[in-house]
């Protein structure tokens, strides 16, 4: 096993336990963190596709998508943990009312 197929197995790791927690945990900052690392794995699965290109040099559009998926992630974080805040100030819970574990 080489080093891409590592990075390649560990991305896709990284993804299906994500989304794993996103879709089974309620809390709104675990699913933020879950989207945020999953972001994370997208990226290595990227960045690694780049490296199998065909020739001895990396193409660099993936990693130039990568950089720019950096910062749009981060402002997309500070618009969720924004969001998850007021509906924390709303309804004095840190869950959306579907997902509220004290309803069921």
């Amino acid at each position: 096993m080489n080093a891409v197929t590592l990075y390649l197995l560990s991305g896709v790791g990284i993804v299906l336990v994500c989304l794993y927690g996103l879709f089974v945990h309620g809390h709104l900052v675990r699913k933020i963190l879950a989207l945020n690392i999953l972001g994370s794995g997208v990226f290595m699965l990227l960045t690694a596709l780049a490296r199998r290109s065909g020739g001895p040099d990396p193409d660099p559009v993936p990693h130039a998508m990568v950089l720019t998926g950096i910062v749009v992630a981060v402002s997309a974080t500070a618009f969720a943990l924004a969001l998850a805040r007021r509906v924390h100030e709303q309804t004095d819970r840190p869950y959306l009312p579907e997902d509220d574990p004290e309803d069921a």
